[in-house]
């Protein structure tokens, strides 16, 4: 039993008490370098949220002092020190106040307004927030009474982000967006109760001395106070998660039965949309060729039904009427095949021509250069096709060969080059001309 308490041991690194409470009571005021950093802190984090920028965000949590008054408020109420926890809550107000009014402000004159993924994921809490804030908070709270400090501070502020939902915050009211600004708020309510409770647990669990007797009364008010934030912050937020883990649901089944019913028989799904709320959810499809009648249609929607995530889904497949469909699909196929016709006889013609221009076209430079290894003495070769007329309107076809040399051929090279030229261009009508 002594080894387990040694394991889970608080105490063991633990800063002087008086010193901590002296840090606490200074992080808590914004004045001086405390009110140059929040200032700081509130545009980088407008600044991020607007270009949807995660390394700016991230800036923003860890140069943020929000943190201070929060756990300057769960230390007071640890210690009963109600003069501390009143100084805390209005710092913590005034400091709230300022953050969205600059951050509103920021956002009404900024002439980006789109909605970002950044803002986004930071209007719609649940109970996972709660317990990112509350262990969270229980990180931060030991690494504020520690000797050494250490690496935890800024994870601690990068869990608990107070600064961007507030932010958010302000961009909800800057555009009128009034489920941002509520849900962003919230999630900024959330951290700050979770962070100020897991703090007032941990100074308990440490024995930190009453700074006064307070009698039973004034324990049970304390206790009812934080019950009560708990309830406040746990019952919205639970709705919250399982709102989304039934959205979640019902994406995820309705993939499987388009998988299901459509993909696996070979019918190509073109267009799909979901639309989840707890008042009526929709499925809308359409496909590339496939038509359904009304007793398909009916016999689909009763297998939607079935299933008691998509129970009550209305399914809309998207379809123009069957005449007009089989009209256009006709026209579609009759242009298909009047293309493709025009397209062959284009072809056709384009590869005679080819032919006869490759029948009578000689690479004359490579003639001569394979000429010139059999006779040194050509200098000059020019190879085309001809037709003589005859008297009788005849046609005699030939190749004639015009040729220049240094030195004349003698008869029996130049009948040697005739049939050269014949097997070399593979014709039988090579006549020799030499050039004067």
């Amino acid at each position: 039993m002594r080894s387990i308490r040694d394991i889970f041991n608080l105490h063991e690194g633990e800063d002087d008490r008086e010193t901590t409470l002296e840090n606490i009571r200074k992080n808590i005021s914004f004045k001086g370098a405390n009110l140059w950093i929040l200032a700081c802190a509130i545009i980088v984090a407008s600044v991020g949220l607007n270009v949807n920028s995660t390394a700016v965000i991230i800036g923003a949590m860890l140069i943020s002092p929000l943190m201070g008054p929060i756990v300057g408020a769960g230390f007071a109420l640890g210690i009963y020190d109600f003069t501390l926890l009143k100084r805390s809550l209005k710092n913590l107000l005034n400091a709230t106040v300022v953050s969205l009014s600059v951050s509103t402000l920021y956002f009404y004159l900024s002439p980006f307004k789109e909605v970002q993924s950044e803002l986004l994921a930071r209007t719609s809490p649940n109970i996972y927030d709660i317990l990112i804030a509350f262990f969270g908070g229980v990180v931060g709270v030991i690494a504020v009474t520690r000797s050494e400090k250490g690496n935890p501070i800024p994870g601690v502020a990068i869990a608990t982000a107070l600064m961007p939902p507030l932010c958010t915050a302000g961009y909800g009211l800057a555009t009128a967006h009034w489920t941002f600004f509520f849900g962003a708020f919230y999630l900024y309510c959330i951290n700050c109760v979770f962070i100020g409770i897991a703090t007032f647990l941990i100074i308990k669990y440490l024995k930190y001395p009453a700074i006064k007797q307070v009698n039973d009364k004034q324990q049970k008010q304390v206790r009812i106070i934080i019950t009560v934030l708990i309830i406040a912050m746990l019952v919205p937020s639970s709705y919250l998660a399982y709102s989304l883990y039934r959205e979640q649901q019902f994406k995820k089944n309705a993939d499987l039965f388009i998988e299901n019913e459509f993909s696996n028989k070979g019918y190509t799904v073109v267009y799909k949309k979901t639309d989840f709320n707890t008042k009526s959810k929709k499925l809308e499809l359409a496909f590339l060729s496939k038509r359904f009648d009304k007793a398909e249609i009916a016999k689909l929607k009763e297998e939607l039904n079935t299933n008691p995530y998509l129970k009550g889904t209305n399914l809309v497949i998207r379809q123009d009427s069957t005449d007009r469909f089989n009209a256009l699909k006709g026209d579609i196929l009759n242009q298909i095949k009047s293309s493709e016709n025009e397209m062959n006889e284009k072809d056709v013609r384009i590869v005679q021509l080819e032919k006869e221009l490759t029948k009578n076209t000689f690479d004359n430079k490579q003639l001569l250069k394979e000429s010139r290894a059999l006779f040194p003495d050509i200098t000059s070769l020019s190879v085309t096709k001809n037709s003589l007329v005859t008297p009788k309107d005849s046609l005699i076809d030939l190749t004639a060969v015009i040729y220049d040399v240094t030195k004349s051929l003698s008869n029996e090279d130049q009948e040697k080059f005739k049939k050269w030229l014949n097997e070399r261009l593979a014709v039988k009508n090579v006549e020799l001309f030499k050039k004067q």
